[in-house]
Parts: structure tokens; sequence; C-alpha cells
């Protein structure tokens, strides 16, 4: 870990610990999403018409975890233990727990709770990253945009069943 000047790319010596933020996130997140399948339970859920097919998910899901490793890098270089590391750690967790809550356990409501924290720290992020490292904050765009899409469609599930 080192303070890295934000305007200076990565140097090639921070390459090896890139490979570990996405092995970490793109690992947990496809782990999770195979042992926590939407199955019959979601698919005999009333959903609203915006409702997108279930094989969008999964590569949404892998573009925004290729993001959020690269954004969470970015970060860890400038400082592993500051204040915007530690929400990106938080997000991260709650982005985890949320598939089984959601899927596993059908907790929707608590499920929902967890979502909407989880866009609060995504957006805490964002402002947080913004004048420090605007690559960080902009790979984080898309992730909060589809948070936020996915907190509706948590809270029209909740609603319609």
């Amino acid at each position: 870990m080192s303070s890295e000047n934000p305007s200076s790319p990565p140097s090639a010596r921070h390459l090896p610990l890139l490979v570990l933020f996405l092995a970490i996130v793109l690992g947990a997140g496809i782990t999770i999403g195979i042992l926590n399948t939407p199955g019959a339970w979601y698919e005999a859920l009333r959903k609203p018409p915006f409702n997108p097919p279930n094989w969008v998910f999964a590569p949404v899901w892998t573009i925004l975890y290729v993001m959020i490793a690269i954004a969470g890098w970015r970060t860890y270089l400038r400082g592993g233990n500051s204040r915007i590391m530690q929400i990106w750690y938080g997000q991260m967790i709650l982005n985890w727990v949320w598939s089984p809550l959601f899927f596993t356990l059908h907790y929707m409501w608590t499920a929902l709770g967890v979502i909407t924290v989880m866009l609060y720290l995504i957006l805490n992020f964002i402002g947080g990253n913004w004048r420090a490292d605007r690559l960080s904050a902009l790979l984080f765009i898309p992730y909060a945009l589809w948070t936020g899409f996915a907190g509706l469609l948590n809270l029209s599930l909740a609603l319609l069943n």
C-alpha cells in the first residue's frame, strides 16, 4: 500500500494487487451467485413489467464487479485504511449479503434495507472519490444506477408479493 498520486497511473508493480482485487470481487460474486440462484421461488413471484429476463443479471454483474474491483484497487493504493476504503469494504460486504437474504432466505424487506444502505455507501464512495480519484468515482456510477434499479425491483417484488 502506498500513497499514490491519483493523476499518475498505477505502476506495473501494482498489477498483482489488481489481480487479487479482481479475484476476490469476481470470485466471491460469482460463488455467491451460484449458491443463491433465483430458483422456483423467484419464478413464482409476481413481477413488475420492468423486470429484466434472468439472463441479463450475470453479464451485468460480471462487468460491474470488474469495475468495482478496479475502483477498490485504485482506492486501496491511495490508502488501505482510509475512510473511503472503509466505505468500499462496507458496500462490498452488503453486496455479497444481499443475494443470500433475497434469493435463499426470501427476506425481501430485509434485502431492501441492505440494498438501500448499499446504495448510500456507493454514492458516498462516488462523492468521496470525486476529487481524489475521478476514475474510481466514474467506475462506480454504473454500479450506483444498477443498484438503484435493483432496489426499485426489490421494492416492487416485496410489494407485489
